[in-house]
């Protein structure tokens, strides 16, 4: 990752912010130390009361998500060309990323906490079998793999986060949806920092990242929730209910899946890359196909209506 690596300096600056200027879950919540911290915390939770359960059900996921950060963080320390024990540029960029993304559950915990709606522990011990489970998201140490798969990761907590900010403010819940539009802000930032690793790549090795592209689409993109499980239940089943209530709200949805990828497409000029071997022009064929092939799929879709009862939600 040499050849990326000598420009991350002004990634670094472009993309992660100074500390001292970052929010923090303080300025966000209740303040402690005030005479009116009793009357803000009853304000908070009766304009929690008015969430319906499929967003609340969202809500603690993303937070669960956003928790495992421990398991993200060491995932891409263990990349090809990432030395730990170095104070080099690829370390400052992860641990800079970790210290913003470590904000998000910090802030959406709290929340949750203090809004009455939550089985705290039951969604406690859903974060701790995320962390100790781990997960394989297919792309291994290779950098040109995880980059894909942190820019639409990034790109569809975006999304996610984005609307939940939206559903809060028409519930009534202003402070949830200010809470949730920060978190979606840093999101979009952090996506367009690993989208711009990989534009890079894609100027000094474009047959191998257009590769990486491909296979890394050919297996779906696995978000961590995937992973989601609840006491008895198994990996798999609860991110299941968990993205039909996701779909049924319009949060995320089968068809952010495929505009996230046809955005890819766009911004890393697919169409337009040159200097492909045969195998990278191949790979190109089958990317520029998929959006359409997916949004045929997409139409014959059905979301289940039924309600799935989380541990997490008294």
């Amino acid at each position: 990752m040499r050849f990326v690596g000598e420009k991350i300096d002004t990634l670094l600056g472009d993309y992660l912010k100074p500390i001292e200027t970052n929010w923090q879950p303080a300025d966000l919540l209740p303040d402690a130390t005030k005479e009116s911290f009793l009357d803000d915390i009853r304000q908070l939770r009766e304009s929690a009361r008015e969430l319906s359960y499929d967003y609340v059900a969202v809500l603690i996921g993303d937070t669960i998500t956003e928790e495992a950060l421990p398991t993200y963080e060491s995932w891409l320390m263990g990349m090809e060309g990432v030395e730990q024990g170095k104070a080099e540029n690829w370390t400052q960029w992860i641990r800079g990323w970790t210290a913003e993304e470590n904000r998000h559950g910090d802030l959406l915990n709290k929340f949750l906490y203090l809004s009455g709606r939550v089985n705290m522990r039951a969604m406690e011990v859903s974060t701790q079998y995320l962390i100790a489970d781990g997960f394989d998201i297919g792309t291994g140490r290779d950098p040109y793999r995880n980059f894909v798969y942190t820019s639409f990761q990034e790109l569809a907590t975006n999304v996610s986060h984005r609307r939940t900010a939206t559903l809060a403010k028409q519930a009534g819940c202003p402070q949830l949806s200010k809470i949730c539009g920060v978190i979606a802000s840093d999101e979009m930032r952090h996506a367009k920092a690993y989208k711009a690793f990989v534009g890079q790549i894609f100027d000094v090795d474009p047959s191998e990242m257009m590769l990486a592209f491909e296979d890394m689409m050919r297996k779906k993109i696995v978000m961590p929730a995937h992973f989601l499980r609840e006491t008895g239940v198994k990996i798999g089943q609860t991110f299941s209910h968990f993205s039909d209530a996701a779909q049924r709200l319009g949060v995320y949805t089968t068809h952010d899946y495929i505009d996230i990828a046809d955005s890819l497409l766009t911004d890393w000029n697919i169409a337009n890359v040159t200097d492909l071997n045969d195998a990278g022009q191949r790979a190109r064929d089958y990317l520029m196909a998929l959006p359409a092939r997916l949004r045929r799929i997409a139409e014959r879709t059905k979301v289940p209506t039924l309600e799935y009862q989380f541990s997490w939600i008294g």
